[in-house]
């Protein structure tokens, strides 16, 4: 807990000021301000001195010299002038604060009026001149009359007084004295008052009392007095001596104070002291103090612990100034010496708070980075009185912002890079925060405010609906989603964009997705280019073929054109017979349009396979597409006396793709098949083509051979492009056939048998009819025509 120690002192009910170890006054509560009519400012200024009585400044110089050399507690008397005008007596009691080492770091002084117990003295001294003046004229029987209007004087003043011979025994105490005491007078006399000291003190003050009388010069001491209730106070005993005509003391007189708040406030001063020396000393902050000018003037224990001194080191000179010993850069490191010294400077010179950072030496000898801190402390008139600061190690956080930044620089260079920004939504106020980099894929301003409405007004018209389902899905709650969208921007390019999000909720509650949007811009340009480059492949692949199939393809027209010849000499045989055969004739022509349909459908699927025609997904029935392949490939099979068997699976379901691409996947693993036999002569050149449904819900066409089997070495190989086992190959049947199969969203792969030969399969989905076909949609919702438009854009 802080101790505000101005607030404290202006509380106390007594006049309280606080002065340097050099005497310098540098406080005064408001009860001294308000009686004085000085503000701080003033009275710090050696103003005080103009309140002093002229005669008592003298003797009032004095005494303090004495008092601070003495470094011990004392009191000085004087009169005080007040902001009415008049001047009152005052005791001024003056105490030392020392720190842990003992050394004196303050003075606290609180001022007493004593205005009645001096008029009493003043009485006094005019009675004892009336009685040395009467002693001349008058015989002892006037003295003693005299004396018993003394008494009576002492009796009547509002004080406590007292008289006493010159061994100090008591003659004459008044009655505010008795009363106060609640003795007698017989039971005061002599040394009897003493009952009512307290035990504790009654050595110290009968000491102190004897030193006075044997001196013969005035002085005071301190003790508790009970009171007639049995509260024990503190009260100060002051006694003056008095010579008469000669100079040996004849009688004593003195007053008591009552100083017990002011003892009390003494101790709270103290106290108070104490407390925020150990709180500054015990929080772990470098604290320091400086004067007005900037000369350091004190530095807390953590401070001095940091930079390896203490005030009891052989480092430390008790009797050097703070300034002489130490200023604010030392130990900083030199390259930040002088930086820091013209920043503390300029703050200075201000008078404004401020702060600088630096590397200060610690103990072990590392210099480690410091903010420096320094903030004025003001007096009631607005100037500055002294410097507070504080120093705090921030080298680990300065480090962690260092890497902080360099991570941040690599961050969005690697997003630069990438194409990639960062984009947190908070859907519940619609607050969007974009990184740099997405600003610049947007063409938006740094720093633009995003809204939905802005980044609506990028995305393409076509994909605008991509939004809504966006916005539903965020509405909903879903812990993520995934889009592919186009955005125009405003010189009319065209960019794609793949943008996912995270569901994540920030510290008040509130739903908050966290995300990343990339440019896929290029990779898409790429796709598209190796789209093409793979139907060009496959084109090229199909027109190689024609030489293998010439062969099969004209058996096949062949059959069916001599059927279409045979079949009209037939007809013309029939019609020109006397009757004319009609029956037979129409019959004949009927079988001539079957075999010229015949010859226009073998035509017709031979201009399919190898046109130059955009890929088109339908539902396809893998047995008659094979069916079809294996009616155009049999003449080659025949001529090399390779045995077909097919294993078609019945009541398969439809398979969604297009069928020639899958009719030319089936004829190149035919061909392929039909190869790896010829070399064999120790056993049939079998070949199985079937088809069946896979476990997964897939239909499968498998292509299984008696041949030569696959190389062990590479078997890894066989798809990779311009990769091939025949001399006169070309490498790419294979690499386009899985092309054609991936983008379907299928799969082929080999095995080899366990016996001979090898194995070459695929399998694709079932048929479904898309519902809405778009180009570009949900990644997590694609319908299935989508996913193929986009392999065979």
């Amino acid at each position: 807990m802080q101790i505000d120690r101005r607030r404290v002192l202006d509380a106390l009910p007594a006049m309280i000021w606080i002065a340097l170890p050099d005497g310098r006054a540098h406080f005064v509560n408001q009860r001294w301000s308000a009686y004085t009519g000085l503000s701080l400012e003033q009275a710090c200024a050696s103003g005080w001195q103009a309140v002093i009585n002229p005669e008592d400044l003298p003797g009032l110089l004095e005494r303090w010299r004495s008092i601070l050399a003495s470094g011990e507690p004392g009191e000085m008397e004087a009169r005080l002038r007040s902001a009415a005008g008049g001047y009152r007596y005052f005791a001024i009691n003056c105490s030392p604060v020392f720190d842990d080492l003992g050394r004196i770091v303050e003075w606290y002084a609180v001022n007493a009026e004593i205005k009645h117990g001096k008029r009493a003295e003043e009485s006094l001294r005019q009675r004892e001149a009336m009685l040395a003046a009467a002693e001349q004229d008058f015989q002892k029987k006037a003295l003693e009359e005299n004396e018993r209007n003394l008494h009576r004087i002492l009796g009547s003043i509002p004080a406590l007084a007292w008289a006493a011979k010159p061994d100090g025994e008591v003659q004459f105490l008044n009655q505010n004295f008795l009363d106060y005491l609640g003795i007698t007078a017989e039971e005061a006399r002599g040394w009897g008052w003493t009952a009512s000291v307290h035990p504790d003190d009654a050595a110290g003050l009968t000491s102190t009392l004897q030193a006075i009388l044997a001196s013969g010069r005035p002085g005071e001491a301190e003790a508790r007095l009970r009171r007639r209730d049995g509260q024990y106070r503190w009260f100060l005993t002051q006694a003056h001596p008095h010579h008469g005509d000669t100079d040996s003391v004849v009688k004593w007189y003195g007053t008591i104070v009552d100083i017990d708040d002011r003892k009390r406030a003494d101790e709270s001063l103290r106290e108070n002291g104490r407390n925020l020396g150990l709180i500054v000393n015990t929080i772990p902050v470098m604290v320091w103090s400086a004067r007005p000018d900037g000369t350091a003037e004190f530095f807390n224990q953590h401070y001095l612990y940091y930079v390896g001194l203490s005030m009891g080191s052989k480092d430390w000179e008790p009797t050097t100034e703070l300034s002489d010993y130490w200023d604010l850069t030392a130990s900083v490191h030199p390259d930040d010496a002088a930086g820091l010294d013209a920043t503390f400077q300029g703050i200075f010179a201000s008078g404004h708070p401020g702060e600088a950072e630096a590397r200060l030496r610690r103990y072990d000898g590392e210099y480690r980075w410091c903010l420096f801190r320094a903030n004025p402390l003001r007096d009631e008139a607005g100037n500055i009185v002294k410097w507070y600061g504080t120093n705090t190690d921030i080298h680990d956080r300065k480090r962690a912002e260092e890497a902080l930044k360099r991570s941040e620089a690599f961050l969005a260079e690697g997003q630069y890079l990438a194409g990639m920004g960062n984009i947190s939504w908070k859907v519940g106020t619609g607050e969007i925060l974009w990184s740099e980099p997405l600003y610049r894929i947007f063409d938006f301003k740094p720093g633009t405010v995003i809204t939905l409405e802005r980044i609506a007004s990028r995305v393409h018209p076509e994909d605008m609906h991509l939004m809504g389902v966006m916005l539903d899905k965020a509405l909903r709650g879903e812990s993520d989603f995934e889009f592919q969208y186009r955005i125009v921007l405003p010189d009319q390019t065209v960019k794609h964009l793949h943008q996912i999000a995270h569901l994540a909720r920030n510290d008040s509650g509130q739903i908050e997705y966290i995300g990343a949007v990339l440019d896929i811009t290029q990779r898409h340009r790429s796709e598209e280019a190796l789209e093409k480059v793979r139907s060009e492949l496959a084109h090229t692949t199909r027109i190689m073929s024609l030489g293998a199939l010439t062969a099969s393809i004209a058996h096949e027209v062949n059959q069916p054109l001599s059927g279409i010849v045979t079949n009209a000499g037939t007809c013309l045989r029939m019609l020109a017979a006397d009757p004319p055969n009609v029956d037979g004739a129409r019959e004949t022509a009927r079988r001539t349009i079957r075999d010229g349909n015949r010859a226009a459908e073998v035509i017709a699927r031979l201009r399919s396979l190898f046109g130059k025609k955009s890929a088109s997904i339908e539902p396809v029935d893998l047995n008659e597409a094979a069916v079809e392949v294996i009616a155009l490939f049999s003449g080659e099979l025949q001529r090399n006396r390779v045995l077909l068997h097919t294993q078609l699976a019945g009541g398969l379901p439809f398979v969604g793709g297009d069928r020639v691409q899958l009719q030319q996947v089936i004829m190149n693993l035919l061909r392929n098949a039909a190869d790896a036999t010829i070399p064999v002569d120790d056993r049939p050149r079998l070949v199985v083509l079937g088809t069946e449904l896979g476990e997964d819900g897939d239909i499968r066409l498998f292509v299984r051979d008696a041949g030569v089997g696959l190389d062990p070495h590479g078997s890894e190989r066989l798809f990779e492009a311009f990769y091939t086992t025949k001399a006169e190959g070309m490498g790419i049947g294979l690499s386009v056939s899985r092309s054609i199969i991936e983008s379907h969203g299928g799969r082929l792969w080999a095995e080899a048998n366990e016996g001979h030969g090898a194995t070459f399969s695929f399998s694709i989905h079932e048929y479904v009819r898309p519902e809405i076909p778009v180009r570009f949609s949900s990644v997590m919702s694609t319908p299935v025509s989508a996913s193929i438009n986009r392999g065979f854009a």
